[in-house]
Order: C-alpha cells, then sequence, then structure tokens
C-alpha cells in the first residue's frame, strides 16, 4: 500500500504529484491492470518458443551491431533512434 504525509507547508497539488509518482514506482497500477482479465498461464510450447524468439531477435541485433547497420535496421522496423523519430 502506498501511503504519503503532508509535510510542512506543502500544497494540495505537489502532494498529489508525490503521491502519483510513487504509485507509479511501485508498480500498483501495472498489477491491477493484469489481473483485471484473466489471461490462462501460456503452455510449455508457448513458453519455449517466446524464448527462441526473444534469442533470435537478441542474436540478431548483436549480429547488425557488429557489422555497423543496427541503426539502419531500428529504423526500417519503425524503432526510434538518436537521429529520426518514428514515423
Amino acid at each position: 500500500m502506498v501511503e504519503v504525509r503532508r509535510k510542512d507547508g506543502e500544497s494540495g497539488e505537489s502532494l498529489i504529484r508525490r503521491f502519483t509518482r510513487k504509485v507509479q514506482q511501485s508498480g500498483v497500477l501495472i498489477r491491477a491492470k493484469r489481473r483485471r482479465f484473466y489471461e490462462p498461464p501460456k503452455t510449455k510450447r508457448e513458453t519455449k518458443e517466446d524464448a527462441i524468439r526473444r534469442k533470435q531477435t537478441r542474436d540478431k541485433r548483436e549480429y547488425l551491431k557488429k557489422i555497423g547497420k543496427l541503426e539502419e535496421w531500428m529504423e526500417k522496423q519503425g524503432y526510434r533512434t538518436y537521429r529520426g523519430t518514428k514515423k
């Protein structure tokens, strides 16, 4: 549970801002949104496929980084880079 006490001379707006920040940092909202609808647990096959997909993506990114084409690939995929923004 998140609790915030008002400091001496603190305005109501800053108290609410501090409370909101604490709630976001604690992850309460994320957990509540996750529990809003029941999601059945993944099967072993789905878990393995997800792990394989993550590993392939990670390996591809490492390879592209080594050959110097990572930024080009990221822009093509629609990721934000320091040179531009998502289109």
